[in-house]
């Protein structure tokens, strides 16, 4: 009887079959599906259809913008922060001054709240590179704290606990102009939440987004193959900065107010919150996390003013102890014998 011939291994693949491969594969993952187009569809029509509540429509897409920015350093290169809010503040500081003392164009004064925030994210982007989780949670916290004292300090330029007033802002284009309803500041900020959607959804599903995810969850297997981890951790938290200060300089110029509000922990928090509801890890969690977040602080905060804090907090408890699938899909209570 002859011997069984060695099972070869499979030759490797080529970089070329390796590169079409991948091609395909992004080209099939960035494709809109059905129910994106749907969502948005409805997202576009709320402040037509309920020109009433736009202030509020106006406020959420402000927080959808601040949470994917978050989600794009938490969920996908892992990196925790409890002081996002950092580059929310300077982003509308900065919006809020340039309007009041240089150029009132809200296009111009966006574009420099998101420079300011990216500039600021990137002076403090290598401590944040190193160290763990622990550290980073420490130093973003940190860092917006000493500018919420510096803002407090410097009331002269920041109006400190008065808040910076005056600001008023140019017509939208040179045409629209901010009414009081905010009519025209919740089409503004859904746009800017768009854009900002459409190219980060194209960006997570590139090479440089599929590196974050690989950091996210091995590290070291990255380093080993020869990619720039600090420097990958450094470009994503200028980005998200950048985002996180346009997230401010709309509500900046759309409010026509910056206050040391804007620095506050609670903004962190809120932001965190959100992205809880919604899930990390998906752009699509930060935008839905900040619509429930909101619609939930509105609908329980009129019925009961005092106690709305410990109904959401009820709700993220629970969220937290039975699951997002299991608490919204009541098929899946009776899997596993109905335990968590």
């Amino acid at each position: 009887m002859s011997a069984r011939p060695p099972v070869l291994p499979a030759a490797p693949m080529d970089a070329a079959n390796l590169a079409a491969t991948l091609a395909t594969h992004s080209a099939r993952v960035m494709r809109w599906k059905p129910w994106e187009l749907a969502v948005w569809a409805l997202i576009w029509a709320a402040p037509f259809a309920a020109p009433q509540h736009a202030a509020l429509i106006n406020e959420i897409a402000i927080l959808a913008l601040f949470a994917i920015s978050l989600d794009l350093i938490l969920g996908y290169a892992g990196i925790v922060s409890l002081g996002h809010a950092a580059f929310f503040g300077v982003g509308a500081y900065a919006a809020a001054l340039l309007a009041k003392h240089l150029h009132p164009d809200p296009l111009l004064g966006l574009a420099f709240g998101a420079a300011v925030g990216a500039v600021l994210g990137a002076l403090t982007s290598p401590m944040i590179v190193r160290g763990s989780d622990l550290t980073r949670l420490m130093v973003t916290m940190g860092v917006a704290l000493v500018l919420l004292e510096l803002a407090n300090k410097f009331d002269g330029l920041t109006g400190g606990a008065d808040g910076l007033q005056g600001v008023v802002m140019g017509p939208l284009l040179g045409v629209f102009e901010f009414d009081l309803a905010a009519r025209t500041a919740s089409v503004y900020s859904l746009a800017v939440l768009f854009v900002a959607f459409v190219l980060l959804r194209r960006l997570v599903h590139t090479p440089f987004g599929m590196s974050l995810k690989a950091l996210r969850d091995n590290r070291l297997r990255v380093a080993a193959i020869g990619l720039s981890v600090q420097g990958r951790l450094a470009v994503v938290y200028t980005l998200a900065a950048g985002l996180a200060g346009a997230a401010g300089a709309l509500l900046a110029q759309t409010t026509g107010f910056a206050s040391l509000d804007v620095l506050e922990f609670h903004r962190s928090a809120d932001v965190m919150l959100a992205l809880v509801i919604g899930g990390a890890g998906w752009l699509w969690g930060g935008l839905i996390g900040a619509i429930a977040f909101k619609l939930m602080h509105d609908l329980i905060s009129a019925i009961t003013p005092q106690y709305w804090t410990f109904w959401i907090g009820l709700i993220l408890v629970l969220l937290m102890l039975v699951g997002r699938e299991r608490l919204f899909s009541p098929r899946q209570w009776f899997k596993r014998g109905g335990t968590t």
